[in-house]
């Protein structure tokens, strides 16, 4: 089943129910959204010549339009690609062309770096343009006949190889990660609405489908963003309001409300992911804002879908085991299953650490043309998550650490082996370990260590350089430190764990 079926039934369905709204103003009823959707998939199709299995990007940044151009690229049989719109334009490029995306949805600030990419003109539909105004206004199509195992969205996401894969998600899986939605993470009910504060090219744009299925109401901010006061504003103005968040953006939020004494009834329920959440940062948070919390841990590999904290499990601070739950990231959702193992591949006892592996209809069938990173991924039907975490006797799973040394800076992954190889191609810099240096607004910062060449070190400037050129600026490190070697063991392994102790005692000393 194709997953557009979702929005053609509640075109039907609650066709008079506003679907989308600007700020708080509504621009398009679920007929209308549907109607336009439908326009634009024959657009694709006919005009764009995109048949069932070709990829289509969308560069862009949040805007009312991004919602039809993802629903149009699946109702037509193709492939989406939502790609982070920060993305530096030789990193679009290689995601461009490792997915062979016939044509790019991008916004019209954003069209510059797409043709920069490498998009040829011919290719591009700029999001809003007049030219787009005709093709949401072309002959429509019915929705493409998918198979479940059928791709539907290719999601990159970086590896320590330092080069993005593309994940592919399924029909299925998609459809999966929307039921469990609402058995594991929260209801929509009539009247409820989804913001976009976070990138929806990211899990954000994930829940739309939970909330399309439902009927429910499409909220994007008039800044495209996160802007704490303009979203306690509409949470004023538009009411029921829902937000999946990075813990930043919670503690963000949090602080506004607690400076101002914003009033939160608007707000309905804050799905935070993507980065841990601290026990004092969430202890503020349901002073501040109430039981009006829930957690999810997954990833791109198995989308949204790998355990989940309830907001009844998050207000039990009456069970004796509150502060430890707390703590976790909650048990597995109902359609996955989630074990910890060790190296051989055998569960561990109960409180013992290992790799945590999940596998259902959720978990991807591999990566886009990379059989070796699938075979090291998928073992036996399991998906190898990367991430360290122990299982208590009820199921709840604590995160010990992240194996792969991913750096989540503001709910955005930083790889740091791709940092990395920018800063070794400056020819004074012999060595380079790049670190994630707790923050209080970021969560985590980028902090790079550096092993200078004969003719001595460089200054920031010159390295802050290099990374612009190479990478996008969200993910160039935020200190530069010359050391005189990198701490490493009898293999000649770089121990980042003491590099994080080196950076824990930096930051006391400089405070």
């Amino acid at each position: 089943m194709n997953i557009a079926h979702l929005l053609r039934r509640s075109a039907q369905l609650h066709a008079h129910q506003p679907a989308v709204l600007h700020g708080s103003e509504p621009l398009w009823t679920y007929a209308q959204l549907g109607t336009r959707t439908a326009a634009l998939a024959g657009y694709l199709r006919t005009q764009c010549g995109i048949s069932p299995g070709d990829r289509v990007a969308i560069y862009a940044a949040n805007a009312p339009e991004y919602l039809e151009a993802l629903h149009a690229i699946v109702w037509a049989g193709g492939v989406s690609v939502p790609v982070n719109y920060k993305l530096h334009a030789k990193e679009l490029a290689y995601v461009l062309e490792n997915s062979g995306a016939r044509t790019v949805l991008v916004s019209q600030a954003l069209a510059a770096t797409a043709r920069e990419a490498g998009g040829p003109e011919s290719a591009l539909l700029v999001l809003g343009s007049p030219a787009y105004a005709q093709a949401v206004a072309h002959a429509p199509i019915d929705v493409c006949d998918r198979a479940p195992n059928d791709v539907a969205s290719l999601f990159y996401t970086s590896g320590t190889t330092g080069r993005p894969k593309g994940v592919m998600q399924t029909h299925r899986n998609l459809l999966a990660m929307t039921a469990c939605y609402f058995t594991d993470v929260d209801d929509v009910l009539p009247g409820d609405a989804m913001v976009y504060a976070a990138p929806m090219s990211h899990g954000a744009g994930l829940y739309n489908y939970a909330q399309v299925l439902r009927g429910g109401r499409h909220v994007v901010p008039l800044s495209g963003g996160f802007e704490p006061a303009e979203l306690v504003q509409l949470a004023a103005s538009v009411g029921q309001l829902t937000l999946f968040a990075a813990p930043t953006m919670v503690h963000r939020l949090v602080d506004h409300v607690r400076a101002t004494g914003a009033d939160v009834s608007g707000f309905k329920t804050i799905v935070y992911g993507g980065g841990p959440m601290y026990a004092d940062d969430l202890r503020n948070a349901l002073a501040v804002m109430g039981n009006r919390f829930a957690q999810i841990y997954g990833q791109g590999e198995s989308p949204m879908t790998i355990t989940a904290l309830s907001r009844a499990q998050l207000a039990d601070r009456n069970h004796p085991r509150w502060a430890e739950r707390m703590a976790s990231v909650g048990v597995a959702q109902s359609l996955v299953e989630v074990r910890v193992v060790d190296a051989q591949g055998q569960s561990v006892p109960t409180g013992e650490t290992g790799e945590v592996v999940v596998r259902g209809d959720t978990v991807m069938p591999g990566y886009w043309n990379h059989p070796e990173a699938t075979a090291q991924t998928l073992r036996d039907g399991w998906l190898c998550t990367g991430d360290m975490g122990a299982l208590d006797a009820d199921g709840f799973l604590t995160l010990k650490d992240r194996s792969k040394d991913v750096i989540i800076s503001g709910g955005s992954n930083i790889y740091p082996r791709e940092v990395e190889e920018v800063l070794l191609l400056h020819p004074q810099v012999r060595e380079a370990a790049v670190v994630g240096q707790r923050d209080a607004e970021w969560g985590e910062v980028v902090v790079a260590y550096l092993v200078a060449g004969e003719d001595g070190a460089v200054g920031d400037a010159v390295l802050e350089a290099l990374c612009l050129e190479h990478i996008a600026r969200f993910k160039r490190p935020k200190e530069y430190r010359w050391v005189e070697a990198l701490p490493k063991n009898a293999y000649g392994k770089v121990l980042k764990t003491e590099l994080r102790g080196m950076g824990m005692v930096a930051s006391k000393l400089d405070g």
